[in-house]
Formats: structure tokens, C-alpha cells, sequence
């Protein structure tokens, strides 16, 4: 039988992959402010959702002892699919809250277990080469499906609110509704199209030699380093995007809250456009840029450059929150694009610094379970001040907050101050490094 093309699998696949990510931690976020949640329960409740994301690395080496990973990405993608319906078929009901939390959980463990399997899956199918090769073009159905997510979704719900008089929970059912026939056609594509490559099989190891593994890397992961420099590399990873943390939600709050409460008022459509789309162009383009950048000249040449880019430019907000252009103009919402493309382009380069440290501190022995560690950590990081963002936001209102979100950036600059970093890491193919290690 002749083998199947990766152009057939690869670029769906990781669309699926990115997909759910992007539910989860964005467009849920949006739904809940347009059914009445405040800022700070907003922040608290969806910041449980990065959960399966930071202890992701404790049950990833355990998923081979049962199927293959072809069976676990079809499964996961079903589950999916039926945490999608939940959604949808919830919302209307008196608990919807509670019950659309719980599939929102669900699908954020299923697309975790699905990230993992879909990651091994394209190793063990493709040669070296091949995985080369295909590195973009992953990357850039990922990205797709984070524009189409943080884009055309929420401007969907915003246009049939129009057609519907404003029944907001009513139209979201029906963009939950139509997500799970897109997933159930990602699942039956795969089922037919996805390879059976001969070295996808059931791990022999037992559930106890697969835990001393764990056990293993885990203790190396904290030792390899004498305690000190093992301390400040944690520091740096929670710690690194503490304002990007604390921004994360309560950019999507402001952007599209009414005036009277302090927000921009932008509508689904203009948020789309701004923010899922023109931002995430910025983000892109800022990632190449960083790449490029330190493998002409090494991390440790643009380290500062990189840092002041991811900090800087979330005065962007401040001055917003500030001269409050109105996004119903033309010349408002470009000013308003044009601020997220800075903020969003500085971060993707200032991103750089994180994920190549975490390349350099996971060198040697199980580097792609250490680098797992250190993502988790980083997640970890996101997470916790993402929760009291909201309390703190509508104790002091966005202007106060985006001042505090600043000077808070001071944080970033002392734990990167600490690092020490050989001066030719990063010289030498660090933008297939990055690309590899993507997501």
C-alpha cells in the first residue's frame, strides 16, 4: 500500500491540535464576559483551565502503555467533539455555568493528552528530513487555527447576535454546535487518512517502570544544577512573563467591555479583526524576527533588546486606556490595531528569550522531558497571577491596572538579570531549534 502524503495529515492535524487550545484559553474567556461575568470572576474560574497544560509532563510518559498514539489521537478528538456538544448544549440551561466549565475542562485535558500524542505521532511517522520539512507548515495551520479561534469565532456569535436580538447564550449554542460537527469531520478525516506507521505500538514498559522514569527525570530536572542556579532558573520561568500574565485576560475584558465600565466597546467583529487577527500577525512576525536575530549573533548578544521588547510596549495600554478611541471609527480602530501589532510584535520577540532558555537549561540527558518540565513551569507562571487579575483590575479599574501591569515589568528584568548564559548559545540553527520546539 503506498504511503499516505504528510501533506494529506500534518496540516489538519495540528489545525486540531491548536484549535482547542485556543477555545479554551481565549474564546471562553470572551463568551463569559458577554454572559455577565466579572472581571474577577472571569480571571479566576478560566485560569483553572491552564491546568492540564502545566502537569501535562506527570501523565505524557504514561500514555503509550495503553494503544498506540494514532488511537489516541482519533479518541481524544472524539472526546472533543462531545465536550464541544456539551457546551452547546448546556448553555441554555439553568446550569450553565457549572456544566460548561466541567467541558471546557474536559476538552482542555483531551487537547493536552491529544498535544502529546499528536507530537509523538509526527516523530515516529516522518523521518528526520520529512520533520524538517514540515515544520512550518505545522506551525502555520497551528497559527491558523488560533486566528480562526481568537478571529472568525468571536466575530461569528457577534453577527448572529444581530440576527437574533442579542440572545447571547442562544448563539454561542450555535457556534459550539457547529465546532462539533467540524470536529467530528476532523475525526472521520483522520480515521481514514492518518497512517499506521509499524512503529506505532504499545509501550512494553510497566506502569511502575514508566513512574521510576518519571521519578528519574523529575529528580534530575532539579539536580542537574546546583540548588542556587536550579532556584533562579525557576524564578525566571514563572516569573518571566508575570505582566504578560496579568494581562493575558483582562486585554480581552478591556477591548471589548462598554465605555461605562472602562473598556474600548469594540464589537465581536472589530475585536476579531484587531486582536485575533492583526495581533497575531504582530506575534508571527516578531517570533521570526527573534529567531533570525539571535542565531546571527547568540542569545546572550540580543538578551536585553529581546526583554525590553516583551516589557515595553505594554504602555500600549496604558496610553488606551487613557485616549479611549472609539473602534466604531476607521482612524480609532487603526489606532487600536496598530497599539496591539506593537504589544503583540514585541512580545513574539521578547518570547524568544523564554523558549531558548528553556532549549539551553534542558541540554543532555532527557532534554525533551525537561523542556516539557520547564513549559509546565512557565504555564504555571501564567496561571497564577492570571487568577487575581480580575480582583485587581476591578479594585482599581483598567487605568490603574495597566499602570500597575507596568511597573510590574520590573519583576521580568531582575530574574533575567540573574541568568548566566554561555555567550555562543543560540548561534548556530536556532530558528529550526524554535520551529521544532514550538508549541
Amino acid at each position: 500500500m503506498r504511503n499516505k502524503s504528510p501533506w494529506s495529515w500534518v496540516p489538519t492535524l495540528y489545525f486540531a491540535e491548536g484549535l482547542p487550545n485556543v477555545l479554551v484559553t481565549g474564546v471562553a474567556a470572551v463568551m463569559y464576559m458577554q454572559l455577565g461575568l466579572s472581571d474577577t470572576e472571569l480571571a479566576l474560574y478560566t485560569g483553572w483551565l491552564n491546568l492540564p497544560w502545566i502537569i501535562k509532563p506527570l501523565w505524557s510518559p504514561f500514555i503509550d502503555l495503553l494503544r498506540t498514539k494514532r488511537w489516541w489521537i482519533l479518541a481524544m478528538q472524539v472526546l472533543i467533539g462531545a465536550a464541544l456538544a456539551g457546551v452547546a448544549f448546556t448553555l441554555n440551561t439553568p446550569v450553565w455555568f457549572q456544566a460548561t466549565m466541567c467541558c471546557f475542562f474536559i476538552m482542555a485535558f483531551a487537547s493536552a493528552t491529544h498535544d502529546i500524542s499528536a507530537d509523538g505521532f509526527y516523530m515516529i511517522e516522518l523521518d528526520e528530513h520529512t520533520q524538517t520539512y514540515f515544520v512550518g507548515i505545522r506551525n502555520t495551520f497551528y497559527r491558523l487555527a488560533v486566528i480562526f479561534g481568537n478571529g472568525v469565532l468571536v466575530a461569528i456569535p457577534g453577527a448572529l447576535q444581530v440576527m437574533y436580538r442579542n440572545r447571547i447564550a442562544f448563539t454561542w449554542s450555535l457556534v459550539f454546535y457547529g465546532l462539533t460537527g467540524l470536529f467530528i469531520a476532523l475525526w472521520l478525516y483522520h480515521g481514514i487518512l492518518l497512517p499506521r506507521p509499524k512503529s506505532d505500538k504499545q509501550s512494553r514498559q510497566t506502569a511502575s517502570e514508566v513512574f521510576s522514569g518519571l521519578k528519574e527525570t523529575l529528580f534530575t530536572f532539579f539536580t542537574k544544577f546546583p540548588l542556587k542556579a536550579t532556584l533562579v532558573v525557576i524564578a525566571f520561568l514563572l516569573l518571566y512573563r508575570f505582566p504578560e500574565a496579568l494581562l493575558n485576560t483582562m486585554t480581552k475584558t478591556f477591548l471589548m467591555r462598554p465605555n461605562s465600565d472602562g473598556g474600548l466597546g469594540m464589537a465581536p467583529t472589530e475585536y476579531g479583526l484587531a486582536y485575533g487577527t492583526i495581533g497575531l500577525i504582530g506575534l508571527t512576525l516578531g517570533g521570526i524576527l527573534g529567531g533570525i536575530l539571535v542565531s546571527r549573533d547568540g542569545l546572550k548578544r540580543w538578551l536585553w533588546p529581546l526583554v525590553c521588547a516583551i516589557t515595553l510596549p505594554d504602555a500600549v495600554y496604558i496610553y488606551l486606556a487613557y485616549a479611549m478611541p472609539s473602534a466604531a471609527t476607521g482612524v480609532g480602530l487603526t489606532i487600536i490595531s496598530s497599539c496591539l501589532f506593537v504589544e503583540q510584535f514585541g512580545y513574539g520577540l521578547g518570547f524568544t528569550v523564554l523558549t531558548l532558555y528553556m532549549l539551553y537549561y534542558s541540554q543532555g540527558e532527557f532534554k525533551t522531558s525537561h523542556y516539557s518540565i520547564c513549559t509546565g513551569i512557565s504555564y504555571l507562571g501564567l496561571m497564577l497571577p492570571g487568577m487575581v487579575s480580575g480582583l485587581i483590575k476591578d479594585m482599581v479599574g483598567y487605568q490603574t491596572f495597566f499602570v500597575i501591569v507596568m511597573i510590574t515589568c520590573v519583576i521580568t528584568f531582575v530574574v533575567t538579570a540573574m541568568l548566566k548564559i554561555d555567550p555562543d548559545f543560540g548561534k548556530r540553527s536556532v530558528q529550526k531549534t524554535l520551529e521544532d520546539e514550538e508549541e
